[in-house]
């Protein structure tokens, strides 16, 4: 198989090192080879393409926490009340918030 990502882990780079294409029935090839670099062979791009996988689903909980994670402006907000208004109420809300994603979508 084929991917943008294998290729990319290999350090190759899309319109300048390759070009792929779809052959119209799904599958994936290298129309354009013009890196100075030989051209990897299928089983290598597999490869590398599987250990980009393992470490993007790895980070599937980062992605996860990102989504649900209280955003800056609440962050900012909380933190103006709690130093400049001295109210705290905020920040201990949006930290509660905060590990309750964390709780939700553990390190693997």
């Amino acid at each position: 198989m084929i991917t943008l990502q294998g290729l990319e882990r290999l350090g190759f780079v899309l319109e300048v090192d390759f070009i792929l294409r779809d052959d119209g029935d799904g599958v994936t090839y290298i129309s354009d080879w013009s890196s100075s670099s030989p051209q990897p062979s299928e089983a290598e791009i597999e490869a590398a393409h599987n250990e980009w996988q393992a470490e993007y689903d790895a980070q599937a909980y980062a992605r996860n926490r990102q989504a649900e994670y209280p955003s800056i402006n609440d962050l900012i907000v909380a933190l103006w009340e709690n130093v400049i208004e001295e109210r705290a109420a905020s920040v201990i809300e949006l930290e509660a918030k905060r590990q309750d994603v964390k709780t939700k979508y553990p390190k693997s």
